[in-house]
């Protein structure tokens, strides 16, 4: 079956599920395959319970049942129909990759442009070649724009998710030494993450969002001028950029300041007027995050107020840059991700906090390959000219390395370890992959 006829039945029986256990009444099952299922053997079951489709890629389920729509490749099937659902509506999509940020990012996005448009964007970590098409499956024709998070490991996989969600805009938060084990090199990161840039140039309209401050970046683009770049930087004196900012203070929470440049408010007749921005962020390197939601506000023509407003008004979830005081500590949780560059950022800031008392807990670094170790005998390094009280390092990827720190095999003996001897009255910088689950600690803490 072509896809357009499949969209056809599915603008019929507008609900796709890949769960058998969760099948309303009229939708369509998708069988997916993963390391340890086969979503063939339920197709059967999800009709029963309901469906009015299965689609399928197993030969062997081609019974005669109409119900039952074979096709070569199900998640190929997957993101040509979003693809097809996509392409219905003419609205600015804003694709969003990175190493780092690229979550909050996203999320600061979609709460400056909901000032001014109804947004689709992202929930969660969907961000992969599942996560993509069931974002786009929720656009509706009360969406006026969107903002799809993309994330990748390997080669090619950006190309994919732009090749699904068809940006005609795009944002690369930066490029660091992670998922190394699937890119092979840092060089390959910077190749795959600027598949997007890649995807916009063949749009005529393609936009680029762009940190003028990240060289990596920048020589990317070179000289080109078919593709509209919209640059931002935290050097105020870069005049050719979009907007420009520079931190205020981060003790704990970031406050900084922007402009546009002069040479556009010379030409509008404005003044050359600072803003200023206290957020709910931890960590100064949220500035560029931010700098980037308002690059992205103020090409779609929201009101600088409200830009500032909304910045103001964000609050982190999900283990990301937040700031918890409980009765006996004080948290520092970002416990979601960590590679070499996110985690040396999260330590110079929390280098720079004030207090008593510091303690960090942190997780091993994944997906390292041949750099696993190196990396880690490095951020051991780092703590030891850090001068923290107390260090607590978790994973089997710390156990060889020599060093004055307590080493926990997994968050269980980190569990087992506070329940016999809480720390208090500490400043505790809680960071780590989310593999690691360091994010069942702060109840504890």
């Amino acid at each position: 079956m072509e896809i357009k006829e499949l969209y056809k039945l599915y603008q019929q029986h507008p609900c796709i599920t890949t769960d058998s256990r969760d099948c309303p009444e009229g939708s369509i099952f998708l069988a997916l395959k993963g390391e340890s299922f086969d979503g063939n053997k339920f197709a059967l079951q999800a009709i029963e319970k309901g469906c009015a489709y299965a689609i399928v890629d197993d030969p062997e389920l081609t019974t005669g049942d109409k119900r039952l729509i074979l096709v070569d490749d199900c998640l190929q099937t997957f993101k040509d129909l979003a693809r097809e659902h996509r392409r219905q509506f003419d609205i600015p999509v804003i694709g969003i990759t990175g190493t780092n940020g690229k979550t909050t990012t996203k999320e600061l996005i979609a709460a400056v442009l909901s000032q001014k448009y109804n947004v689709l964007y992202t929930q969660g970590n969907f961000n992969n070649d599942v996560g993509v098409p069931k974002t786009l499956f929720r656009l509706t024709k009360e969406h006026e724009i969107a903002v799809i998070e993309m994330g990748a490991s390997h080669p090619g996989d950006i190309k994919t998710l732009a090749e699904t969600a068809e940006p005609t805009c795009g944002l690369i938060t930066n490029v660091g030494r992670a998922h190394l084990q699937g890119f092979g090199s840092f060089e390959g990161v910077i190749k795959t993450k600027c598949e997007l840039y890649d995807f916009l140039r063949t749009r005529e309209d393609g936009l680029i969002f762009i940190n003028a401050d990240n060289d990596y970046l920048m020589d990317q683009i070179g000289d080109e001028e078919e593709i509209w770049l919209s640059p931002y930087s935290t050097d105020p004196e870069k005049q050719y950029t979009c907007i420009s900012g520079e931190t205020i203070a981060c003790d704990p929470f970031l406050k900084f300041r922007w402009r546009e440049p002069l040479m556009t408010l010379e030409e509008e007749g404005r003044s050359t007027k600072w803003h200023k921005v206290q957020t709910q962020l931890v960590g100064s390197y949220n500035i560029d995050n931010l700098l980037a939601a308002i690059a992205v506000g103020i090409n779609f023509g929201v009101d600088r107020k409200k830009i500032c407003a909304a910045l103001e008004d964000y609050t982190p979830s999900n283990n990301r840059s937040q700031m918890t005081v409980t009765a006996k500590n004080h948290l520092v949780v970002d416990a979601y991700n960590a590679n070499p560059s996110s985690m040396q950022a999260a330590l110079e800031n929390f280098s720079m906090m004030q207090a008593d008392h510091k303690m960090a807990i942190l997780g091993q670094m994944g997906e390292l390959g041949d750099d696993s170790d190196m990396e880690h005998r490095q951020l051991v390094s780092y703590l030891e000219a850090a001068n923290y009280d107390e260090v607590w390092l978790v994973g089997d990827n710390f156990k060889d390395i020599d060093c004055p720190f307590r080493k926990f095999h997994d968050v269980e003996e980190v569990k087992a370890a506070i329940k016999s001897h809480c720390p208090e009255g500490y400043y505790i910088l809680i960071k780590g992959s989310n593999s690691n689950k360091l994010f069942q600690l702060p109840e504890l803490l």
